[in-house]
Order: structure tokens, then C-alpha cells, then sequence
């Protein structure tokens, strides 16, 4: 178990640019060749890595899951996620929402009252709009720290949706007659308690999920109204 640990923080770390070399892996893993090459085949049977020519690669959303198995493997989760960014958590985002034919934007800033505010990912399919923030979580959370997240967050959705509309954005919800806005805070790997005040708690490997099922399920979370005038 220990040999495998090694090898996914090796892997997050050196990949974060790129492919990386088998020999170079073993190396920073401290792992013999045999070992290496046994863990390597496990985990391109798995659809986590290519591996070609000596050559390791790591495509699309494998990293993400790289990270979560090695959460899973009971590596710090302060120690994983040094090694991604944010990016890769607001790809994330975005491709599930795609997925499920919401239009997304990443990194959405906006102005309204006297702050200026940001929003990691906004999806939108009539009639909801998802308000997503992308957290690392860097140390065990308390529930009071968690709750001081999600009201954080009901306030950048709620200041979001009076600002609308944002020319710049092209948001297709402001076309509406209303809309549905939903805060979600999304997350590495499973958290507990899942909900807080209302606001779920998402792993990201979960979030496709977690979307397809939303319309079903929204009126259990919290959540507010916005109607647009068009006159």
C-alpha cells in the first residue's frame, strides 16, 4: 500500500506540466523498476495512464482521479492537493455541466453594490442556474468552518443573481422569466456532514451525478428565485 502511495504523489506531482519519464518517476517514487512497472500496468488498466515508450501520460480528468485514489489510499489531502489547480477543478466543473447541457462559464467576476465579487463556475439550463465554488480543502474542516463557506457562498449567488445581466457573460438565463439559482460548493472527495445549510458539499468525481439528478432534487436544497423583467 505504502509502494502505491509513493507512486500517485510522484504522479500528481510530476505531471502537473505533463507526461513525465518512467525513469524519472521511479526515481522521485524510490521505487525498484519492477515495482514501478507493476503499478504503472495496474493503473493503465484502470484508465489513469498511458504508458508508451518509457513515456508516462496522464489525460483529461485521470489526474482528478489519480488524487481521489490516493485520498482513498489515506494520503493527507493537504499533501494531494498541492499538486493540482484550480483549474483542473473548474475543468472539471464545467465538462460535467457541458455533459448535461448547461452552458458554463469559469471564472466569473462581477461588480455589484461597492465589491467586486468571483464565482469559480456558473451553469446554466432553464430553469436552474448553478452558482459552483471550488474548494481545496487543505486540512480536516470544522462544521462551523464549513457553514461560514456555504453562507459565503448563498451570498455570492444571491449578490450573482441581482447583478444580472452581465452583457459580457451572454448568460442565456437573463433571457428568462425567472431563475432558479443554486450555491454548491464542490470538493476533492467526499465530505461529512454532505450538507451544510442547505448547501450541498459535492465531490467533484460526483458532480455529473450530482447534476443529472438536480432537477429532482432542488427544491430539497437551498436555493432562491430570480425573475426578469422584459419589458
Amino acid at each position: 500500500m505504502s509502494v502505491e502511495r509513493n507512486l500517485l504523489i510522484s504522479l500528481l506531482k510530476l505531471t502537473q506540466n505533463g507526461a513525465v519519464g518512467q525513469e524519472i518517476l521511479k526515481t522521485d517514487a524510490k521505487l525498484p523498476d519492477n515495482t514501478t512497472s507493476s503499478l504503472l500496468s495496474k493503473l493503465q488498466r484502470e484508465n489513469l495512464v498511458k504508458v508508451e515508450r518509457g513515456i508516462v501520460k496522464v489525460d483529461g480528468d485521470a489526474r482528478l482521479k489519480l488524487a481521489v485514489k490516493a485520498a482513498e489510499l489515506g494520503i493527507d489531502l493537504g499533501r494531494i492537493s498541492d499538486f493540482l489547480s484550480w483549474q483542473e477543478f473548474e475543468a472539471m466543473a464545467a465538462l460535467a455541466l457541458d455533459l448535461n447541457g448547461y452552458i458554463a462559464r469559469k471564472n466569473v467576476r462581477f461588480k455589484h453594490g461597492e465589491r467586486r465579487w468571483e464565482i469559480d463556475v456558473v451553469g446554466c439550463r432553464k430553469p436552474l442556474v448553478l452558482c459552483i465554488d471550488c474548494k481545496h480543502w487543505q486540512h480536516g474542516m470544522q462544521p462551523s468552518t464549513l457553514s461560514k463557506m456555504a453562507q459565503d457562498q448563498v451570498q455570492r449567488a444571491e449578490e450573482f443573481a441581482q447583478s444580472l445581466p452581465i452583457k459580457k457573460l451572454n448568460l442565456p438565463c437573463t433571457s428568462w422569466t425567472k431563475a432558479k439559482f443554486v450555491p454548491v460548493i464542490l470538493s476533492l472527495v467526499a465530505f461529512n456532514p454532505k450538507y451544510s445549510n442547505g448547501i450541498p458539499v459535492v465531490p467533484v468525481l460526483q458532480l455529473q451525478d450530482f447534476v443529472s439528478q438536480l432537477p429532482l432534487n432542488v427544491n430539497s436544497l437551498r436555493n432562491f428565485t430570480r425573475e426578469f423583467s422584459h419589458l
